[in-house]
Formats: C-alpha cells, structure tokens, sequence
C-alpha cells in the first residue's frame, strides 16, 4: 500500500488544489489494493461528501473559470489545460470568448464558485448552452450540480491515472 504522503503526492490534485481529499479518504482507511479508478475514486468522493459545506465551496472555487483569465495567462493545472483543450475552449473566437467571459461574470457573482462542468465528450456549443441553462438555477440546485461535477471530473481524471477496476 502507498504510504500516505505518496497517496496525497499522487492523487492530492484529483480534486482540484485540494490535497485534504486525499489525506482525509487515506486517514479513513478507506482506500485498499489494488488501487484501481473506481476504488480510489469512491474513497475520494466520500471524503469529499463528508467535507463541510464551506470546504466543498472551497473545492469548486478552486476551479478556474472555462476560457478564463487563468487559461489566457497559461496558468491552469496541466488537468485543466487539457480538458479544456480537448473541448476546443483554447480556440475561441472573439466573439464566443466574449459569451464566456460574460457569463463567467454573471455565474460567479449569483453562486460565488465558478461554473464547472466535465467537459469530456462536450463541444463548446455543448457547455456554452449547458451554462446558460445552469446560470438560472437556484442556489442551492446549483451547488448540487457542481459538486457532482467535479466528482465526474474526479472520476475522469483517475479514469486516465488507474485501471477502471470493479
């Protein structure tokens, strides 16, 4: 079995900047051999639901903005980068960079976390109209909404890093 700082030092990013995840789901002992994506990915998501309201806020605020200032800047985590890339985010047209960052303003400002969404298998099309649907949610619907994606992204993320396992 990892020891604990190799498991934090492997899988602390999986949910995004918030390595407490990974050490809380290990502290529980909840997380066995082999270490397959779904295992790992059920140990994770527990402690992630166990988190206090106010630490789950702090999960999806560590997420960047889609085609945001942190993507214009090249700052986002090498997950991030790619998963935007893959759904074409990095190759906006002005115009469609303007949409985004709009309703990246609007969304941010009514939830206080930015909009996330797994965007593996989306287009931009697909996520645009996602968020637009998304913006008219409640506050509490919305939280609920984002939290399950990032425990998707979560899943996707293990999915490329662990055998899928049973």
């Amino acid at each position: 079995m990892l020891s604990r700082e190799d498991f934090v030092s492997r899988f602390g990013g999986v949910f995004e900047h918030s390595p407490f995840i990974a050490e809380r789901a290990y502290d529980a002992s909840s997380v066995t051999e082999p270490l397959t994506a779904s295992a790992v990915h059920a140990a994770l998501t527990a402690a992630f639901r166990a988190a206090s309201r106010e630490e789950r806020l702090g999960v999806l605020r560590a997420h960047p903005d889609l085609a945001g200032r942190l993507a214009i800047a090249g700052e986002l985590t090498e997950d991030s980068r790619k998963e935007q890339a893959g759904a074409g985010l990095d190759r906006l047209s002005p115009a469609e960079h303007a949409r985004f960052t709009e309703l990246n303003a609007a969304y941010v400002e009514k939830f206080g976390f930015p909009f996330i969404i797994a965007v593996k298998g989306l287009d931009k099309d697909d996520i645009l109209s996602a968020f637009e649907t998304r913006v008219g949610n409640g506050r509490d619907e919305e939280f609920a909404t984002a939290t399950t994606q990032v425990e998707r992204i979560a899943l996707l993320r293990l999915t490329s890093m662990l055998p899928e396992g049973k």
